[in-house]
């Protein structure tokens, strides 16, 4: 039996977005840096997006059933993923008041930002080709986010 459908993934992933909006919003709130603030509100403002284009995609989904060597192994696979590396998740938020410096919450946001890109790569298994352009427009946007947020914290630390 498998413990998550394809549309739980999806909801997972919607949850990423809400997680994320909200920890990029107390960060922007610790920093004293307006540039870094600036832009963890930029970062807030766009997982509010993308949340809406998973909503749209978890309404008039189609899913896919991955390709297993045994019954239920992907699904095994990521739950293990997510048990293992829950980004931006409810856990991770009780790490925000640890965070004390403008480059701590950078690097929690980068490590997190590559965390979603291989999880939004993994979540393409689940949807049709139609829908796959989707899911790479917002994986590119999680590349932006990345490079966004690296370039920061490499102008703050040097």
């Amino acid at each position: 039996m498998n413990i998550f459908s394809a549309g739980d993934v999806v909801r997972f992933a919607i949850r990423l977005e809400e997680n994320g909006e909200s920890f990029y919003r107390k960060a922007a709130a610790i920093t004293d840096d307006k540039g870094v603030a600036d832009l963890f509100n930029s970062l807030a403002d766009e997982e509010i997006k993308h949340r809406k284009v998973f909503e749209d995609l978890f309404s008039r989904a189609e899913w896919i059933e991955p390709a297993e060597s045994y019954p239920g192994e992907y699904f095994a696979y990521l739950r293990n993923y997510m048990d293992g590396r829950i980004i931006f998740s409810a856990d991770s938020q009780s790490e925000v008041p640890g965070i004390h410096t403008t480059a701590a919450a950078l690097e929690f946001a980068i490590q997190r930002e590559l965390d979603s890109i291989l999880y939004y790569q993994e979540l393409r298994t689940f949807v049709p080709p139609k829908d796959s352009g989707t899911l790479d427009t917002i994986i590119a946007e999680e590349r932006k986010h990345f490079a966004r947020l690296s370039e920061q914290k490499r102008r703050l630390t040097h």
